[in-house]
């Protein structure tokens, strides 16, 4: 597929207005680069149009540097080709359900619930749909012989008719109050049924990265595996005491040992959520109990996790490489403040919590202008403001 015309193809195409308080067109905000600080709101209060604010990290050494959206260097993802090198396939597995009750809901309360982006109006569904949609174009534009897999739940009504995307319904409590459980469940059952393929055929590496749907991958993720050969899996950190370790990137060797050992650290993680974190199973608990796996080995050593870079340490039975979030799972908030920025080498942004409005307009800036340099200064002077979505 060639990338420079692949994204054309794309099922979502998102209107390319961006509302601003002096109504900026995505066009006038391209080419007008005096577009600076705009008013603040207060604090805890959400946007429902994109509102941007000064860039983090100007004048820093490799830290993406913005002239309002324009950026003024080019990220590295940007002056590569976008296709992977590698010899192996990769695949990124996400966990996403529709829930029925929401679904066959009443006309005029789907209505009330409507939220507008450009001239786009959506439903909860909706909604929920783009963003799983825009998670699916990112992936195809950055690396795009890799495949997607959606593990669902059975009872769902979500069907996706998409070249390269696969829909695979795993049984399960996938509740809201369940559904951070549910995911390692899922993931755990997943590599037991990639584990017994492997062990029936002969083939090459398919590799597995495990992520939430709310991530844009803006540059090639196979370096990974190139990179460091010897390792299971991969987490992502960030110097956090509570929170060091998060759960929306875990990536998986696609060889019968990696797999395995993969699968077995799943489970410990799993049996502690159980054990220990159950009072947090709506949010966080997966990265509670994941923590608890890697700080409670009597090896590991958390300073690791003040410095943004990658190591490798022995986990149980386990290989694990830890990524810096810095580049491996960059979000808008971390960004404009302990990461001091966007680095020049960022290969996931993640629109977590209240950013996800921003994940789309994002992909209608880079569907008009196809320049990645351009929409991460976009991100990156918006993601100081949470938004209503």
């Amino acid at each position: 597929m060639r990338v420079c015309s692949g994204w054309r193809r794309f099922l979502i195409f998102l209107p390319l207005i961006f509302i601003l308080p002096h109504f900026f067109s995505v066009k006038q905000l391209h080419y007008n680069s005096n577009v600076e600080d705009l008013p603040k709101k207060k604090q805890g209060n959400k946007s429902n149009h994109l509102v941007l604010g000064p860039a983090a990290g100007q004048g820093l050494r490799n830290r993406l540097q913005c002239q309002g959206i324009k950026a003024l260097n080019q990220t590295h993802s940007s002056a590569s080709s976008h296709v992977s090198s590698g010899v192996d396939d990769i695949a990124f597995v996400t966990v996403f359900t529709i829930y029925n009750s929401t679904v066959n809901g009443r006309a005029d309360d789907q209505l009330s619930h409507l939220v507008t982006v450009g001239n786009a109006s959506y439903t909860k569904v909706e909604r929920s749909m783009a963003i799983l949609n825009v998670f699916i174009n990112f992936i195809q534009v950055s690396m795009p012989r890799s495949n997607v897999v959606i593990l669902t739940d059975p009872e769902s009504d979500l069907s996706m008719h998409r070249n390269g995307v696969t829909v695979h319904p795993i049984q399960g409590e996938y509740s809201r109050d369940q559904l951070m459980l549910q995911r390692i469940r899922s993931y755990i059952t997943f590599l037991e049924t990639k584990l017994e393929e492997l062990s029936q055929k002969q083939g090459h590496n398919h590799h597995y990265i495990f992520t939430d749907s709310d991530i844009a991958v803006v540059d090639d993720l196979g370096y990974i595996f190139r990179e460091y050969p010897n390792f299971h899996l991969a987490l992502t950190f960030r110097n956090n005491k509570a929170q060091p370790l998060n759960s929306g990137f875990i990536a998986v060797r696609g060889t019968s040992d990696g797999i395995l050992r993969a699968k077995i650290f799943l489970q410990e993680v799993l049996k502690v959520y159980g054990s220990r974190y159950m009072g947090a199973s709506r949010m966080l608990g997966d990265q509670l109990a994941l923590a608890w796996v890697v700080k409670s080995h009597p090896s590991f050593d958390a300073k690791k996790f003040t410095k943004a870079l990658a190591f490798i340490e022995d986990i149980g039975d386990a290989s694990v490489l830890f990524l810096p979030c810095a580049l491996y799972n960059w979000t808008p908030p971390e960004g404009a403040g302990q990461f001091h920025g966007m680095p020049l080498d960022v290969k996931v942004v993640h629109f977590k919590g209240s950013r996800k409005r921003l994940m789309l307009e994002s992909w209608n800036f880079y569907n008009s202008y196809s320049d990645i340099s351009d929409m991460l200064c976009l991100i990156l002077k918006s993601g100081r403001t949470k938004y209503d979505f």
